[in-house]
């Protein structure tokens, strides 16, 4: 009777199984941003590599080869290629993403020392920056934020730590004296409000193609495998893209579920943690999986088997990444390998 009842209050609150900064709030359709990014068919006419069927060590080894003249060249005229091209070299993407920046009415994103990773101008806007020198780093850590976060929002200075740019930020700030890059990574179609997108994998099933490539690349330029930080709906991505993410830690905080009962069934070798302060109104969605809605299993649960990082001093559903917070402290011990 009481499985029965859990059941239909997930029906229930199917449209608002949240996701990310906003709240409850009402939600909008989206459509997911797929494929290879644009400008795919003019960098094919000249028998590039194709960039929906070549892996990012291909990638790195066809930059590889190229002189320096010739790469110039390619981000000159490729520039949304390039930018967003897993496994070629990162220095190329920044420049190629400053002139997508420029070109698509982001004179924020193009300013002078930003380093952004991936820039698809399509739909919302998909963006990835990095903070610090992912050439010469030690360690590595990926942010993936829930809803609402896209080109324009995943640096807004209100609520900061409940943005990409803004947990990425403090994440580096808090591992200074290590060797760290943190990846801010709003390379998906995330939900808007909350609403059915919000409670379905659609968008998460997407958006973990993107992440699992993500890390590909990251390994084919030679970076250390990451930790990945995943809060609220981007637990769910990072949940669907585990078994082939090539990560040393999965960190999941504000999650609604992973779309799995057990870290068992996450099929990954990398270790698993979780963090829920009390105060975050998460607690609220009963981890339930029905008929495709709801995302299952409550990480912190003992029985799901993640290591438990404490956050009892977190405030809300924002608060994880906040200077001073036990849960920061654990997520750079995390981040810099000292746990």
């Amino acid at each position: 009777m009481r499985r029965y009842k859990r059941t239909l209050v997930a029906l229930a609150l199917a449209t608002t199984v949240v996701s990310g900064t906003a709240g409850w709030a009402s939600g909008n359709a989206q459509e997911p941003v797929t494929g290879p990014p644009p400008g795919t068919a003019a960098w094919q006419r000249e028998g590039l590599p194709d960039p929906a069927a070549t892996t990012p060590a291909q990638v790195a080894h066809f930059f590889a080869a190229l002189s320096q003249d010739r790469q110039q060249d390619l981000v000159r005229r490729h520039p949304t290629v390039v930018g967003n091209l897993d496994g070629a070299p990162v220095k190329l993407r920044y420049a190629a993403n400053s002139l997508t920046a420029k070109a698509n009415g982001y004179d924020r994103l193009a300013e002078p020392g930003r380093q952004i990773l991936a820039l698809d101008p399509r739909g919302r806007g998909q963006v990835a920056e990095v903070y610090g020198d992912l050439g010469e780093a030690g360690h590595v850590a990926v942010v993936v934020p829930g809803s609402d976060m896209d080109a324009r929002t995943f640096d807004r200075t209100n609520d900061p730590y409940g943005t990409p740019a803004g947990m990425a930020k403090s994440l580096r700030d808090a591992t200074k004296g290590h060797r760290t890059a943190v990846i801010a990574w709003a390379g998906y179609t995330t939900p808007v409000g909350v609403g059915v997108d919000a409670a379905t994998g659609d968008l998460a099933e997407a958006g973990a193609e993107r992440l699992a490539r993500l890390t590909d690349g990251l390994d084919a330029t030679g970076a250390p495998d990451p930790a990945v930080f995943c809060h609220s709906y981007g637990s769910v991505v990072c949940g669907l893209a585990a078994p082939r993410l090539d990560a040393a830690d999965v960190v999941v905080l504000g999650s609604p579920g992973m779309r799995a009962d057990s870290v068992d069934d996450l099929r990954t070798d990398a270790r698993v943690w979780a963090a829920k302060d009390p105060s975050d109104w998460i607690d609220n969605v009963p981890n339930v999986e029905f008929a495709g809605l709801g995302h299952g299993a409550d990480p912190t649960e003992p029985a799901f088997g993640a290591r438990r990082v404490p956050a009892g001093d977190a405030e809300g559903h924002t608060g994880y990444f906040a200077p001073g917070t036990e849960s920061l402290r654990t997520f750079a011990s995390i981040t810099v390998g000292a746990l």
